[in-house]
């Protein structure tokens, strides 16, 4: 089983930033690729942000130009720096990693984490 552990979000500000991290675990042998999804209430899903373990990044065009992704292999770690929020911005974030582990190629997601955009 692979796990990850979401952190970072909050309340904060029109305007302000916020940084989400996600730290994978469990049984992995190589990742392929790791993102952010997104979801507020009473709206789709929504893909943000992909960063390929070998460094290329792909970004929704609602946030390209605020938000940036990065990762730290050797942490297994997956970065989300968020700017110049606003309150569209308001939604649970999802991490999720594609992996290769022991039971072979799987996607996993993270519990969620609340960001809310509101003076």
């Amino acid at each position: 089983q692979v796990h990850l552990v979401e952190s970072g979000g909050g309340l904060v500000q029109p305007g302000g930033s916020l940084r989400l991290s996600c730290t994978a675990s469990g049984s992995i042998r190589n990742i392929y690729a790791m993102g952010w999804y997104r979801q507020a209430p009473g709206k789709q899903r929504e893909l943000l942000a992909t960063i390929a373990w070998g460094g290329n990044t792909n970004y929704a065009d609602s946030v390209k130009g605020r938000f940036t992704i990065s990762r730290d292999a050797s942490k297994n770690t997956v970065y989300l720096q968020m700017n110049s929020l606003n309150a569209e911005d308001t939604a649970v974030y999802y991490c999720y990693v594609d992996s290769r582990g022991a039971s072979g190629r799987g996607t996993y997601w993270g519990q969620g984490t609340q960001v809310t955009v509101s003076s």
